[in-house]
């Protein structure tokens, strides 16, 4: 054996025998003791050793430890007072510190006793694989200053009291499928996995409750709306797997945060997602946040429910449709011309439409708010066909076209019909250019109506460009948006010296 082997064998001799220390005296030790003034009377008679956090030491926020608090005291009751149900779902404000503590309580399940030793804890991150590395990463850096124990596993791995703690990222789950006794699943920031990861990395953990029954959390501030998160939310509380809490950044003022700090927060266009709760999704690239609330502004002026008939003077209304097809939703978007603006009327997507109840749904607005003309996306021919027969147009309209085209008319066609087919895999670009040199005009020329149309807003906020295409899945209610941008193509605007 060479000095150098032989220098190994005597450090990890070394680190395996103050591991084992550690370990005997986290063993049996209660995870906190909520009470303080029991905490404190033990603290005395223990010599620091009242419970595991003390003595793997407390968590920080800006190098200065902070107990645990009465909310996070919320989410360790559910957990072990579970009643037979070990399914978490905890949506959460930033910052509130549930994910370090989830991390410690699986770690102190680990070493208070033997009853889970062969068994294995599974951790879901993000895509990224540095996610899965960083969560591993904190809990090995719970022991780092407990006699410089080192662990010697890969950086995805740690190994306590034999049992075996692993992250996968949330597109690599094929390694979790199988495994035979796992105890415990933490889903970390579940909301913002990818949209076509979200549910397989559900499905993968909920396979294992009648195979190990395992815990599962789920941690997760909000993201956009209509994702995993929400639609567990939505789920009918006798049917619904987990246990919901919602823990809002109020839970955290005047413990975790300062006031001053929630105050300087409510600055950012984020704070609703981030600290109150709210679907929102990420914040867009299209439009400013100044020109939005410009809109918002107007739409306080104006009531949707009391739109003028199309007689009335200098009145003309548009409606824009996005007809659902494949797992998109049915998005309809009604504005007025009024008063030198564009006000929005009506909005609304429908999901798994029944498609004759759509043309009941099209045609009854078309009537209500006396619409002049429809924008519809050319990719659902059928239903522009059925359209146009029901109010009595040519339902053939590529030979009207053809026609309109042949007697000189050009590219004007579409002024000679109600029902006017668009094609968006042309168009799209240009109407998305469009919809934002409207919303920027000044003075505005958009009011919307906040109370009523939020989804618009939300589609407004988190709209992102892609070299002049809309992202699709980054932007929440892109069927609604793309409705809206339709209904938008009815106005012609050239420069703001227009108007001046």
């Amino acid at each position: 054996m060479t000095f150098k082997d032989l220098n190994k064998r005597v450090s990890l001799e070394a680190t395996t025998k103050q591991q084992s220390k550690l370990f005997e005296r986290l063993y049996n030790k209660p995870f906190w003791i909520w009470d303080k003034q029991q905490h404190k009377q033990e603290d005395i008679k223990t010599d620091g050793d009242s419970c595991f956090n003390h003595i793997i030491g407390l968590p920080q926020k800006d190098g200065i430890d902070k107990p645990l608090y009465d909310y996070q005291q919320i989410i360790f009751d559910s957990l072990i007072t579970h009643n037979g149900n070990k399914h978490l779902w905890i949506k959460k404000a930033t910052g509130l510190g549930i994910s370090e503590f989830i991390l410690r309580f699986m770690t102190w399940l680990c070493l208070k006793d033997d009853s889970l030793a062969g068994s294995q804890m599974c951790i879901v991150t993000g895509p990224r694989i540095d996610l899965a590395i960083a969560l591993i990463e904190r809990m090995k850096t719970l022991f780092a200053d407990k006699g410089a124990i080192t662990f010697d596993t890969k950086e995805t791995v740690i190994e306590l009291n034999g049992l075996k703690i692993e992250a996968f990222p949330s597109h690599h789950l094929d390694a979790m499928r199988g495994l035979p006794n796992v105890s415990f699943i933490l889903l970390d920031e579940a909301d913002f996995f990818s949209p076509g990861q979200q549910q397989d990395a559900r499905d993968v953990s909920e396979r294992y409750i009648a195979k190990s029954n395992p815990y599962i959390v789920m941690v997760s501030t909000p993201n956009a709306p209509e994702r995993l998160f929400e639609r567990i939310e939505k789920e009918a509380e006798d049917t619904c797997l987990y246990e919901r809490l919602f823990l809002d950044c109020t839970y955290g003022i005047g413990k975790i945060y300062t006031a001053k700090e929630i105050e300087r927060a409510k600055q950012s266009p984020s704070f609703e997602r981030e600290y109150n709760l709210k679907y929102l999704g990420k914040m867009g690239n299209v439009f400013h946040t100044k020109d939005i609330e410009a809109a918002i502004e107007k739409g306080r002026k104006y009531d949707p429910d009391e739109f003028n008939p199309s007689s009335y003077y200098f009145t003309s209304k548009s409606m824009g449709i996005d007809p659902a097809y494949g797992s998109s939703a049915f998005g309809i978007v009604v504005t007025q011309w009024v008063d030198d603006h564009i006000q929005i009327l009506h909005v609304e997507e429908y999901h798994r439409p029944d498609y004759n109840e759509m043309l009941s749904v099209v045609y009854g607005l078309m009537s209500k708010y006396q619409v002049d003309i429809v924008y519809i996306d050319g990719a659902n021919p059928s239903f522009i066909k059925s359209l146009k027969l029901q109010i009595g147009e040519e339902p053939d309209y590529d030979k009207v076209i053809a026609r309109y085209r042949s007697e000189g008319l050009g590219d004007n066609w579409d002024e000679y019909m109600k029902i006017v087919p668009v094609n968006f895999s042309k168009e799209h670009k240009a109407m998305l250019g469009h919809c934002k040199m409207i919303l920027e005009q000044d003075p505005g020329k958009i009011a919307i109506n906040q109370d009523k149309f939020d989804k618009l807003i939300t589609a407004l906020r988190t709209a992102v460009d892609n070299d002049g295409m809309l992202d699709k899945e980054a932007t929440s209610y892109n069927d609604i948006f793309d409705a809206f941008r339709l209904a938008l193509k009815f106005y012609s605007f050239r420069d703001s010296s227009e108007y001046d």
